[in-house]
């Protein structure tokens, strides 16, 4: 198995560069990939920030390459969860972070937006210190 690069990802969903995305798209179907949460967190950074999805459409394309038969997720329940916070509202670094906090049961931040928007969370709390 190979681990895969942000890059490779994006290039994969976007097709903004059509020889890499051929090159992207056989790589994934012929193979499988390892895809590392921190992949996931920057892609939907870069299909953002980049590309103006909306957050609904990262959450599908997200979803759609984490989804494939190929395509192995690192921490797939935390992934699973964060995804499905993020649909509900979270922004995906946040609910990334909430989904990885494993048998925490608080998640302390200074982000005010955080501490509102997770209380529909359960599980884990994010309060102030």
């Amino acid at each position: 198995m190979r681990a895969v690069d942000t890059n490779v990802v994006v290039r994969y969903l976007v097709r903004d560069d059509l020889r890499q995305a051929e090159q992207a798209r056989a790589l994934i179907q012929r193979e499988a990939v390892w895809v590392a949460k921190s992949v996931l967190l920057e892609t939907e950074w870069v299909l953002r920030a980049t590309y103006s999805y909306s957050s609904a459409s990262c959450a599908e394309a997200l979803k759609a390459i984490a989804g494939l038969p190929t395509v192995t997720v690192e921490d797939e329940a935390a992934v699973e969860k964060a995804l499905r916070w993020f649909q509900s509202g979270l922004e995906f670094a946040d609910a990334l972070h909430l989904a990885s906090s494993g048998d925490s049961t608080q998640f302390v931040t200074f982000d005010r937006k955080l501490v509102r928007s997770g209380k529909r969370i359960k599980g884990v709390e994010a309060v102030f210190p």
